[in-house]
């Protein structure tokens, strides 16, 4: 090994070091997940150092919790994570796709296709894979399609109690916000141990009041949510040693506690502090019978400003006139606290659409799962509505994986290699669906070209029940054509970078040092 670090006169088993390690960290991350795709997917356990145990079959849950070390596998991971932050669902479907891209690739390179070439055909296919999935996509109309329903039961892993209320909630958002892509309806969802499951129109506060002697119950309050501490303004202990600085705070505190009375006098019945409130506001805003509730989340605040109409205010705004203060208002028609629960409940506000599905859950164990399969449903109901939906079950992926070997003729060269890799990375996530329910993936997988070749069908697959052959379309059996596209296309973008890596050196702590530096192992 040269002083640098560097290997000189690498064979030809050492110019794929690099390229194999990849390709092996990539084939484990996916292999962690396989086993839980489809309707027949089983859970993983995870366990932490303190033997603490996690179970689920959620692909984003198992990947953000394993324990990894290679910077490829953690790549992937990053992917899984982006397609759960852009549409909440198919990260697994993303990371079994990239896992199989990169271990086809490389395995193409072993063989002496040069890797430019290889990566080439990737892009090539897997953009021709995604012009296919857009064009066979089948548009969502109307809230009451049943298949939305389908979709819900799907992502929430067959769980009917959370696809029915995740439908009830769309429908009271309305398809028009759930189109608009700055709007997620996964931010809907709350679970809470011990809950009632229920949807309604408002937002949900994880605050109660700060005492017990405010109303627990309120009739079309007028709202004040302020963006501050709620105290007087803070003096320097060096300034209330002489006379003019204790006068200053005298009067500052005056005119603090002038401006609670005034918010009183306002009519105000709920105020919503992002910060902590003081002794004296706590006295005065409870004999006036006013709720109020602090340290309250910045994301909670947006939303029941969204929701009530409200704006924030700032402690020394309070100064303003009454008729300035009445423009920053929020309302309601109800506010009610769960004191069991420990949250507040604020109905019908009085500015944007805001609804709320209230998950509940038997025990502190099933809380987190259930609200992630619930944000899951989710989503996918709302790509569903965004971008129409394809076949489910595997069979677009198989269907696909057909037309990538017309795809591939049309190549000269090399190339073709690579838009085969993408082939053989869409039949991995129906195989392991096949796999995961029992029965040999290339007999049926060969079942499923023959039948979608002879009727010119791209919606024929595997029943993982039965073990036959139907008609997903039919079946109401489909997935959301947007997890598909984002699946595919964070695949394909993770699976080039790997394959781009032709070295992997490992910095030293002192990063700005560029000698002796050492081949990553």
């Amino acid at each position: 090994m040269a002083e640098n670090g560097l290997a000189s006169g690498q064979t030809g088993d050492e110019r794929f070091q690099a390229l194999l390690s990849n390709a092996s960290a990539a084939r484990v991350i996916s292999q962690a997940v396989e086993g839980t795709i489809g309707p027949k997917g089983l859970d993983i356990m995870m366990v932490d150092k303190f033997g603490d145990v996690v179970i689920s079959n959620d692909g984003v849950t198992i990947l953000k919790l394993m324990e990894v070390k290679h910077p490829v596998a953690r790549m992937i991971i990053n992917t899984a994570r982006a397609q759960q932050s852009q549409v909440g669902d198919g990260t697994t479907t993303a990371t079994i796709i990239a896992g199989a891209l990169v271990t086809e690739g490389a395995e193409q390179v072993i063989k002496g296709v040069p890797v430019t070439r290889v990566i080439e055909g990737i892009t090539i296919g897997v953009n021709a894979a995604l012009n296919l999935i857009k064009q066979q996509s089948r548009n969502i109309n109307s809230l009451e399609d049943k298949l939305l329903y389908n979709i819900a039961e799907i992502a929430g892993r067959g769980h009917k109690d959370l696809a029915r209320l995740v439908i009830k909630g769309a429908q009271l958002v309305g398809i028009q916000r759930l189109k608009d892509r700055d709007y997620k309806f996964a931010d809907a969802v709350v679970a809470r141990e011990l809950s009632s499951s229920q949807v309604f129109r408002g937002v949900l506060l994880n605050k109660q009041a700060v005492n017990k002697d405010m109303p627990l119950t309120l009739e079309k309050p007028l709202i004040m949510v302020v963006d501050d501490a709620l105290s007087p303004e803070e003096i320097e202990r060096e300034a209330l040693k002489n006379e003019s600085g204790f006068q200053y705070y005298l009067q500052a505190r005056e005119k603090y506690e002038e401006n609670l009375r005034k918010i009183c006098r306002l009519g105000v019945k709920m105020v919503v502090v992002d910060r902590g409130i003081d002794d004296i506001a706590e006295e005065i805003f409870t004999e006036a019978g006013v709720m109020v509730l602090h340290r309250v989340s910045s994301r909670e605040i947006e939303r029941l400003c969204k929701h009530s109409g409200a704006k924030k205010i700032k402690r020394h705004s309070l100064n303003r006139d009454t008729e300035t203060l009445k423009s920053y208002m929020g309302r309601a028609k109800l506010v009610k606290i769960d004191e069991k629960l420990e949250h507040t409940c604020v109905y019908d506000g009085g500015g944007e659409n805001w609804t709320t599905v209230l998950i509940g859950a038997s025990t502190e164990e099933v809380v987190d799962e259930r609200e992630r399969m619930a944000r899951d449903a989710a989503s996918a109901v709302q790509a569903a509505v965004q971008s129409g939906v394809v076949p489910g079950g595997g069979a677009i992926e198989v269907w696909l994986a057909a037309h990538m070997e017309d795809v591939a003729r049309d190549v000269e060269g090399m190339t073709s290699f690579g838009v085969l890799c993408v082939k053989e990375a869409l039949i991995k996530p129906f195989s392991c669906l096949v796999s995961n329910a029992g029965f040999n993936p290339l007999e049926k997988l060969g079942d499923v070209v023959v039948a979608q070749r002879k009727n010119g069908s791209d919606s024929i697959t595997l029943d993982s029940e039965k073990g036959k052959l139907i008609d997903v379309m039919k079946s109401g059996i489909v997935d959301p054509a947007l997890v598909k596209i984002h699946a595919l296309k964070a695949a394909g973008e993770v699976a080039v970078a790997i394959l781009r890596i032709n070295t992997i050196i490992k910095m030293k702590e002192d990063a700005g040092n560029t000698e002796n530096v050492d081949i990553w192992e």
